[in-house]
Formats: structure tokens, sequence, C-alpha cells
């Protein structure tokens, strides 16, 4: 992408300083939070379905990279701003983008299926991606797309405050995680993000492509079962 001039440069600063101010910051960092100090800095629970409704439309009017340009709808997210579990994915893809609700696809079908089998239901937990926009052609998101959208997961999982969070896939895990491990070495323990606990897990379309790992999945889901007192 070409260098940024002054004014582009500015709004996108307007943008992130809009976040922070979502977040309550009043004493501005040198660098973006990590996500330990976006969960820390999280607001009352009553304040959290209000504070998710100024950040969904902070994020439809994001133009900080450029995923915008094609897009459709920005995909959230969706459920309980109390829920003790929340499931962040990667990125939309096209029937995500056509409707603006994040795993409503094939692969969301499925993530139905699980949520039902540790004994909730859809609406009981909260959902959303790393990336809001969907990639064209649904390929991987970029470095600098993850990057620009990490002030507004980190602002989301502040909201939410959740028990656990289950990281669906290799770039959520990652990103959540700040790591490169793969996610064969990620999944199956429970990994710490300030006081919230991650368990990583293989995304539902790579279950869709490999069924043979839904076994791994169910190992992970039952640790997280086991975690929520739902068994």
């Amino acid at each position: 992408m070409p260098h940024a001039t002054v004014a582009e440069a500015a709004a996108a600063l307007r943008r992130y300083l809009e976040y922070l101010q979502l977040l309550g910051v009043e004493d501005l960092p040198l660098r973006p939070p990590r996500p330990q100090a976006a969960v820390a800095a999280a607001p009352p629970p009553a304040d959290a379905a209000q504070r998710l409704q100024q950040l969904a439309e902070v994020a439809r009017a994001c133009r900080n990279c450029r995923l915008h340009q094609t897009r459709t709808q920005v995909v959230f997210g969706v459920g309980d701003p109390a829920a003790s579990l929340v499931f962040v994915g990667e990125a939309p893809g096209y029937e995500e983008d056509r409707r603006g609700e994040p795993f409503v696809g094939p692969a969301g079908e499925l993530l139905t299926r699980i949520i039902e089998a540790i004994g909730l239901r859809r609406e009981q937990v909260y959902i959303l991606n790393v990336v809001k926009c969907r990639p064209p052609h649904n390929r991987n998101p970029l470095p600098d797309e993850i990057a620009a959208c990490r002030p507004l997961l980190e602002a989301q999982l502040a909201c939410l405050r959740p028990r656990v969070i289950c990281a669906l896939g290799t770039f959520a895990a990652q990103t959540l995680l700040r790591t490169d491990e793969k996610i064969t070495r990620l999944r199956g323990r429970f990994h710490s993000l300030g006081e919230v606990k991650v368990m990583p897990t293989y995304h539902p379309a790579y279950l869709l492509r490999n069924p043979q790992a839904k076994r791994a999945v169910w190992h992970d889901m039952q640790c997280i079962q086991r975690e929520l007192g739902l068994r």
C-alpha cells in the first residue's frame, strides 16, 4: 500500500483514540494496549451491551485497512454480552459478509452443534472474529489487517470479560496469544490471557475438510466444559 498522507494518518489516529475512549482510557499509552491490559480494564457488566454497541458503530465506520474497500458488511459479533464463553474465529466468509453475522455458513452450523454438545445454546455464548471484514476470495487475513483490527478485538474482550475464550484456528490463537506456534502445538491445553483462560482448537472449517480432527476438538471442548462447570 502507498504511504499514508498526513490527513490519512491523522484520521487513523483519531479512530484509535476513539477505541481508547470507549475503553475508558484517560492516560494514553505509547503503543496499543496488550490483550491482558484490555481485559483488565473491562467495564462493569451492566455497561457491556452499551459499550459493544458503541464499538460496533466505530467498526462500521472503520477504514483502517484495505478490507473496507471490498466488504459488504462489517461482521462485528453476536451473542450474550455477559457470556462466560467467547468463541474467536479468523475472519468472515462469503455468507458472513452477506448477512453481517459471524459463523452462519456450513462452518457456523458445525460450531452451533459443538456449542450444543457441551450443554449451551448459541445465544448463551458470544461469537466474533479477529478480523471484522471479509478478505477477498476468503484468503487468509494479512498481518497488517490483523493489526488494524487488534484494538477493536481487545476492546470487545474488555467489554465481554469472559471466563474462557475458545480460539478457533491458527490465526485466532496466534493473534490472542501473540505467538507463532502452530495450532497443533497450542491446542489441548489452556493458556493465560490475563485472568482469562484461552483454549485453542481447530477451526470448524478445518473440521469440514478433516473430520478425523473432530476427536481432538471434542477433547478441547470437554476441557472447557469442566472449566465452566458444565459437566
